[in-house]
């Protein structure tokens, strides 16, 4: 019985959601094999050997896997498949188009968004919009797995000496070619990596208001979030929806002004440590699952707020 955990990674270093799949990874018991795919990736490669439980970094490199099209990423995964019982990668844009293709060509199902590790075969998974805990377990011989990194602690990054050895990229598939990337670039930390995040709802009323939001998050060293509301409403751009069909955090702080507490939204930040949630109405939903409420204007407190820190 082995693992093989696709990392994710910029091509220098990996991401912290590998680590966190990593230590769901260790909790399997098996020895762990991670893949580093990309077209210059060595230097991740050497960063995955260094990591704590690592027994192999498997390195592929080539201009078919430079921006890591499901095509050509799953048919890599599935050339590897064989000496697996489980194939595992965080819970990310990439695993979600690649892993369901790996598990069709493999013809098992697919276990996905994994929040706690039973057993080797048997694994929990939030459903209803993360209300409901669901126990599931496989019976498939190799089984697919997807990661949701804010369930688990981040393993140890150093105190690894594995051995990394060279695997072909596999030929370019023509079924989908790459167009290009449209990244938003900011000074701020990334929203899923962020120990501090300073959220904003439909109660911010204006893009221009969620300056205000930016501000206390500049004072915390914090990322700026959204709820779905505020992203649908045109305040800010999408990368920074937090919830169901957002982005799932977990950070030490978590601080909501203007958000009601939609259970869409709750289901991406309820297991951040600690929570501050303002609101004028105090009948809320964000209240049931904030460690510190208040009650009233946000446009009173997060500038009082904000010249205070």
């Amino acid at each position: 019985m082995a693992t093989l955990l696709i990392a994710e990674h910029n091509g220098t270093e990996l991401a912290p959601a590998t680590l966190s799949a990593l230590t769901a990874a260790q909790q399997i018991g098996s020895e762990i094999t991670i893949l580093v795919a990309g077209a210059n990736a060595k230097a991740a490669a050497d960063a995955a050997a260094q990591c704590s439980g690592v027994s192999k970094v498997l390195l592929a490199e080539g201009d078919s896997l430079a921006h890591e099209l499901a095509e050509n990423l799953s048919e890599l995964i599935v050339s590897l498949a064989g000496d697996y019982s489980h194939i595992m990668a965080p819970s990310n844009s990439v695993s979600k188009d690649t892993m369901p293709r790996v598990s069709a060509l493999l013809d098992v199902g697919q276990l996905s968004d994994i929040t706690a590790v039973l057993s080797d075969a048997q694994f929990q998974r939030p459903i209803y919009a993360g209300n409901a805990i669901a126990t599931v377990t496989s019976k498939d011989a190799k089984k697919v797995i997807t990661v949701r990194a804010a369930a688990f602690d981040k393993a140890a990054a150093t105190g690894g000496s594995a051995s990394i050895e060279s695997v072909a990229a596999p030929a370019e598939n023509t079924a989908a070619t790459w167009v290009g990337d449209e990244l938003s670039k900011s000074e701020r930390p990334e929203l899923t990596a962020a120990d501090r995040i300073v959220s904003g709802g439909r109660g911010v009323g204006s893009a221009e208001n969620f300056a205000l939001i930016e501000a206390l998050a500049d004072k915390l060293g914090a990322a700026v979030g959204a709820s779905r509301a505020a992203v649908d409403s045109g305040f800010v751009a999408n990368d920074l929806q937090v919830g169901q069909t957002g982005k799932i955090v977990a950070p030490s702080l978590y601080m909501a002004f203007g958000i009601s507490g939609a259970i869409q939204h709750l289901a991406g930040m309820k297991d951040s440590k600690v929570i501050v949630a303002v609101n004028k109405d105090e009948e809320a939903p964000i209240f049931q699952v904030a460690d510190y409420g208040l009650v009233g204007d946000l446009f009173d407190v997060l500038p009082e707020l904000t010249e205070k820190l």
